[in-house]
């Protein structure tokens, strides 16, 4: 009889089809698996091109523990290139198309629910979904089954992004600052900071034909989890608990647990340079000396801001490592030309060991984790800014998409971490004000010394969050505690 009580108490999670949501949900399936208060089958449910990457993942798992179930799925379908399941390789033009194509996924998911509930004797006892799949919260609620919205960024950026599409503040003003609902009337955001398919958002246009139902379907769910800790995000968590009206569970930050234990990570994925070279050139170099940049698996910049970002960087003067691809408007998995860099650019770098241009992918992990790291030139997708802060090192930030401008602004008002260069594609910067925040960054007193002192507190505060020390155990811990607990409690109606 315990065996079978075992056996059902089964979650099926369905994370949107990105990496940088993947990841986090496979990181806490491993998080619930490893509580000691009960233990659950967990399904991930995503299309078959994502699965492969999954099982590649979950060699060290026990594949009894969480399960992969394959949802039929033909980009082509939906307008888009053959298989295209994943927003790795997708052109942003593409992507709203993409993030529709999400929708067909429910009929899949329904016949999945079926077959558990027939083998099982009963449906899930909870479906964990991602913000951007509040369809399944209708799935769910069908059933009868409890639903939870995982946002797989920090509470911060949350409440920003979801605030602002469901609300457009930016259309009731003429000003370039405005107050977004949800933050303290003090607060102002800027319409810069708003990505462009944001500020041209209407209610009517695709981005908001997708983005507003979603979210509010997801504010239905019986309470969300939040990829980030209280210590780290006290206000973000406070006022996004406030906005919702939900329970929420901060249970991060999901990194690889060698990672949280502030140790030198490796990582076996397959980079544009030997690992061993890659170290072996850090090794070379001066305590925190090093720039890092790289703007994570799906971005990258205009050839005219290419050009600025390596012209300061020469004019610096300090070592770097920089992971390149082909300028916007280009096929971001074609090989690099040395035309989009400054004249002689990579070939003087490699001869004074000044500079380490990485084709496509850098073990990111181990080289924010080398004491020569100094700050991290960063996008902010909120993955990279975890790992980031989890060893102690500041950030220029560059945010791209997503939410990543107001990750930065939580990065450089809230915690005093970061500054910011640029904003987006479409923006003209000079090689002198890329020279100007590099030194202001790396200064050894100064605001560079703050920076880099508040990021080490930070890492501090994150490695506490999910620590145990006899019988007290920190906030990310207690919160999973709380979420099983929820999960394994009978739904209310």
């Amino acid at each position: 009889m315990a065996e079978e009580a075992k056996k059902k108490r089964h979650i099926v999670m369905v994370p949107l089809m990105a990496q940088g949501h993947i990841i986090p949900f496979l990181a806490l399936a491993r998080q619930i698996q490893h509580t000691t208060i009960a233990t659950f089958t967990i399904t991930i449910a995503t299309t078959p091109l994502n699965i492969l990457h999954l099982q590649s993942a979950l060699s060290s798992t026990s594949p009894n523990q969480i399960r992969l179930a394959e949802l039929p799925f033909n980009s082509v379908q939906h307008g888009l290139p053959p298989n295209t399941e994943n927003t790795e390789k997708l052109p942003y033009t593409k992507l709203v198309k993409f993030c529709h194509s999400t929708l067909s996924l429910e009929a899949p998911i329904r016949s999945l629910i079926s077959r558990i509930t027939e083998e099982e004797g009963q449906p899930p006892i909870c479906m964990i979904s991602d913000v951007f799949l509040g369809w399944v919260n209708k799935v769910a609620n069908s059933l009868g089954t409890r639903n939870l919205t995982f946002t797989t960024c920090g509470a911060y950026g949350t409440l920003a992004y979801i605030s602002l599409w469901l609300n457009l503040p930016h259309k009731k003003t003429h000003s370039d600052q405005f107050w977004v609902p949800g933050f303290p009337q003090s607060y102002r955001f800027h319409r810069t900071q708003l990505h462009r398919y944001l500020r041209e958002a209407d209610g009517t246009d695709d981005w908001s034909q997708f983005t507003i139902p979603q979210i509010s379907h997801s504010m239905k769910s019986d309470g969300w989890i939040c990829n980030t800790a209280a210590e780290i995000e006290p206000l973000g968590l406070h006022l996004l608990s406030k906005y919702l009206q939900l329970p929420i569970w901060a249970v991060g930050p999901l990194l690889p647990p060698a990672v949280l234990k502030g140790s030198r990570h490796r990582s076996g994925k397959e980079c544009g340079v030997a690992l061993e070279a890659c170290m072996e050139w850090l090794d070379l170099k001066d305590e925190n000396s090093v720039v890092y940049i790289s703007f994570g698996s799906q971005n990258t910049i205009s050839a005219s801001q290419m050009m600025a970002l390596a012209e300061g960087l020469e004019k610096s003067g300090r070592s770097f490592i920089w992971v390149v691809r082909p300028p916007v408007g280009f096929d971001i998995e074609a090989e690099f030309k040395e035309e989009w860099l400054p004249k002689g650019f990579e070939e003087r770098m490699r001869d004074t060991k000044r500079g380490l241009l990485v084709h496509k992918w850098a073990p990111q992990l181990e080289i924010l984790s080398h004491k020569s790291t100094g700050v991290f030139l960063s996008h902010c997708g909120w993955n990279s800014v975890l790992e980031a802060l989890s060893y102690g090192v500041p950030i220029i930030g560059w945010p791209l998409a997503a939410e990543q401008t107001y990750n930065v602004k939580m990065l450089v008002e809230e915690m005093g971490v970061a500054v910011e260069l640029t904003r987006f594609v479409e923006t003209t910067i000079y090689g002198e004000e890329v020279k100007k925040v590099i030194d202001i960054v790396m200064e050894k007193e100064g605001k560079g010394k703050e920076m880099k002192e508040k990021a080490k507190e930070i890492a501090s505060d994150m490695r506490k969050a999910i620590t145990e020390k006899g019988e007290e155990k920190g906030s990310s811990l207690r919160a999973m505690d709380d979420l099983v607990r929820t999960i394994l409690s009978p739904k209310s109606l």
